[in-house]
């Protein structure tokens, strides 16, 4: 059996393909797999071509300055997929890299599998006619993108989200999470997530600091924690909170409300049941660009998700302390009409998300494909 190539070019691509991984090498331990990705790839039996640290960008105009490195990746995998060594491509995510080398992989006559695919339905749906000529299957994780990505021609399936799969790993119980942290059973906490990358969480922290304050101020008692990457620490000065590092899900378990970055983070919101307020901030060149081009009225992925708001969204310029501590207040109090119904919306997406095993099912789509 030949080598498996993965490609993975961000932290959230390492972690849901290093789930496949471990299912394969279960499935098939001789197995032979080689790529790009990060620490949880590699300790799952990935040999690293090169590590997801060194890719890892995001924003329009901030990847210009990344091209050549790019360039000479990609043509690396361009021989590789030549040599013969390769018996299946599969593809997590990271679509300005990946989709070229599905485009590589397929005119070297290999069968690709793609493993989170690109949100065409927010962007580039130019990218539809690529992805049925070049790739052979799609694993898909939104339960709306199986049915968009048939009717262009492109063999898709809803695995179901990997959120699930961590959730059911690492989500603890209220009171749990709540001992965990050293936070009494009976606090008001809220949630600070401003983001896992440096640009993140230089254009998000003093906003969400200040609109902690603000709470502060209109909550006697409130408890505020910081929910910090693994690797990362936040200068005191700045975040003046507890910082909780690499446990989202215990702090979405412990917190009765967040502020939180848009992306994945709003789906763990809904997997644990925390009430929520979306907030993101870009440069200007890269927000003046995506006003063009995307195509969607709402970029939480938890409102993508349900089709309509169920937290609010504040972007860009509307990022205020003031208006976010208005709508945040009323989600922190118990028993709030507010809060109730955001409950039940969280609820909802959660159902739509579907069940767990979704690093099993695309695993054996793997082995389906290699044979």
């Amino acid at each position: 059996m030949r080598d498996v190539l993965v490609v993975a070019g961000e932290t959230s691509g390492d972690l849901h393909a290093s789930g496949v991984v471990a299912e394969l090498r279960r499935r098939a331990p001789d197995l032979v797999l080689t790529g790009i990705g990060g620490a949880r790839m590699e300790q799952a039996g990935v040999t690293l071509l090169e590590h997801t640290d060194r890719l890892a960008v995001m924003g329009f105009a901030e990847v210009i300055r990344h091209v050549p490195r790019h360039y000479q990746l990609l043509e690396r995998l361009r021989r590789l997929v030549r040599s013969g060594r390769i018996g299946l491509v599969m593809l997590v995510d990271y679509p300005g890299f990946n989709m070229k080398v599905a485009a590589a992989a397929h005119a070297a006559g290999l069968p690709v599998l793609y493993y989170v695919t690109p949100q065409v339905w927010a962007w580039g749906r130019g990218r539809l006619r690529a992805l049925a000529r070049t790739v052979s299957r799609a694993a898909v994780i939104l339960p709306f993108e199986e049915e968009l990505l048939r009717r262009h021609g492109i063999d898709a399936t809803f695995v179901g989200h990997p959120l699930l799969d961590r959730a059911a790993e690492l989500l603890p119980d209220r009171a749990a999470a709540r001992t965990r942290l050293g936070l009494a059973p009976d606090a008001t906490v809220l949630a600070l997530f401003p983001g896992s990358r440096a640009q993140e969480i230089s254009r998000h922290l003093d906003r969400f600091m200040e609109t902690a304050r603000e709470l502060e101020r209109r909550i006697p008692g409130l408890v505020p924690i910081v929910s910090v990457a693994a690797g990362l620490t936040l200068d005191p000065a700045r975040c003046p909170y507890p910082q909780v590092r690499d446990a989202s899900f215990t702090v979405w378990r412990a917190a009765d409300a967040a502020l939180s970055k848009s992306g994945t983070s709003t789906l763990e919101a809904a997997v644990a049941g925390c009430p929520l307020v979306v907030a993101y901030r870009t440069g200007p060149i890269s927000y003046a660009i995506a006003r063009h081009v995307v195509t969607i009225p709402r970029i939480g992925l938890v409102n993508v998700v349900a089709d309509r708001e169920v937290a609010p969204e504040f972007l860009q310029g509307a990022v205020r302390p003031g208006a976010m501590a208005e709508a945040l207040e009323p989600l922190l109090r118990a028993d709030s009409a507010p809060r109730n119904a955001m409950l039940s919306g969280l609820a909802d997406v959660r159902r739509r998300l579907g069940e767990p095993g979704a690093a099993a099912r695309v695993a054996e789509m793997a082995l389906e494909l290699m044979q």
